[in-house]
């Protein structure tokens, strides 16, 4: 029962095969990433009228890298200039009873502005707001409850990757090497067209599990990973990325306090008497977070010695351990134990006769009576033994040999003494 010569090739074939255990590998990837979006959109609202947006009014930053965030809903609170007013009722710190609940000068805390004093309450309400000197007015008014820039889904951006590793000098771009012009105006990313980096935006949400709409209102992370996995024992065209797409944001914490994401920002201008305004913008949107990752493997002789030297140890021990289990783990280990070992019995010679038959002899004599004896067309003397043959005994005094090497001698042993040898070491000719 053989076991072993068919388990020894799998650990070779996966560390040669499947790992590539004969490639030296490179994994400090250096990289690039340039990002471009394009795509229009019309919107008229009561703060803003009639615009048009276009990639310089909803993509922040617009110096495309390996981050960048599309808007796709706006708080927009207009006509915004420095004086006192109101703090907002939704911060706890601005409520107020007196005047003495706002001390001059303090900064209302997650506020708008800094307390003059005063404690303002409309009409006969008993509590009320303190008066702050901030951007006034100050922002009051709640999501919209459709994103504002909803048909931003079909939005596009181009994705260029820029990648290189140093060990093996090899440098690689996402771009699909073509002459064509009008390549890259008319592909779009897709099963179709895996090597075209244009990505529609809302293509790119619904690949995570999401939808555009949904996420486009309170705003969301999304990933985009870019994976080199270079073989550069081949040609470089077959050096090609692989897209991967992910909600980096807990989708499932739309209620949650911490659901989202948002900033703000302001556009200034000042009127023809020189007061300066702004407008305040809360933007909702997706940020998109392009992540590359990859590693280049090229044959090496170092590590295909390293990994053949630990294959052969790696055999050698696995074949102790499979025996081990075999013969003392699993349920039928006794028909193993019998394959593996077969108990001999050895030939005794009584200790006495054995002692008295070697007196008074010369070693003249002892050479003359050992008998020769042909095997294989050859013949040998000494132990009389041809090569894996068990002989009866050649006179009454002396011991049969049990086999035909130098290494074994025939020693007085107690009756009851048995022997156990493996299988693989005595001859199928016995019996």
């Amino acid at each position: 029962m053989r076991l072993m010569p068919t388990c020894r090739p799998f650990p070779y074939s996966w560390v040669f095969l499947v790992k590539k255990g004969y490639q030296d590998t490179d994994t400090s990837l250096q990289s690039s990433i340039i990002t471009k979006v394009k795509g229009v959109t019309f919107t008229n609202t009561s703060e803003l009228g009639e615009r048009l947006w276009d990639v310089a009014d909803y993509v922040i930053p617009p110096q495309g890298e390996n981050v960048f965030f599309v808007v796709t809903n706006l708080i927009v609170t207009p006509n915004q200039r420095q004086e006192t007013c109101a703090e907002s009722e939704s911060i706890p710190d601005a409520w107020c009873y007196t005047d003495s609940d706002c001390p001059s000068g303090d900064p209302v805390v997650a506020g708008n502005g800094v307390k003059t004093g005063r404690c303002l309450r409309v009409g006969n309400m008993q509590r009320g707001t303190c008066e702050i000197f901030a951007w006034c007015p100050v922002e009051t008014k709640s999501r919209p409850v459709k994103p504002l820039l909803g048909k931003a889904e079909d939005f596009t951006v181009y994705i260029k990757n820029f990648i290189r590793f140093p060990k093996f000098n090899f440098s690689k771009t996402n771009v699909l090497d073509t002459k064509d012009r009008a390549f890259l105006k008319s592909c779009q990313f897709g099963p179709k067209n895996p090597y075209c980096p244009i990505f529609r935006l809302g293509s790119v949400v619904s690949w995570t599990g999401s939808n555009f709409q949904e996420i486009a209102l309170q705003g969301g992370v999304i990933g985009i990973q870019i994976e080199w996995d270079c073989d550069l024992d081949k040609a470089p065209s077959e050096c090609n990325p692989h897209y991967s797409f992910s909600r980096l944001d807990n989708k499932f914490s739309e209620n949650s306090i911490s659901s989202g994401y948002n900033f703000r920002f302001a556009k200034y201008y000042r009127d023809g008497a020189g007061v300066e305004f702004r407008t305040l913008m809360k933007a909702y949107g997706i940020r998109f977070d392009v992540m590359v990752n990859g590693k280049a493997g090229k044959f090496s002789i170092i590590p295909t010695i390293i990994n053949i030297g630990s294959g052969v140890a790696l055999m050698g021990a696995g074949a102790f351990f499979c025996d081990l289990v075999l013969i003392y783990f699993i349920k039928k280990s006794h028909f193993y134990r019998d394959k593996k070992y077969e108990e001999v019995r050895i030939l005794r010679v009584p200790p006495g006769l054995a002692e008295s038959s070697q007196q008074g002899r010369t070693p003249e004599a002892e050479e003359a009576e050992q008998p020769e004896v042909h095997h294989g067309g050859g013949s040998q003397k000494g132990n009389g033994c041809p090569c894996q043959q068990l002989l009866e005994p050649v006179s009454p005094h002396r011991a049969a040999c049990l086999l035909c090497s130098p290494s074994i001698r025939i020693i007085a042993v107690p009756p009851s003494t048995r022997l156990t040898l493996p299988a693989t070491s005595l001859s199928s000719s016995y019996v």
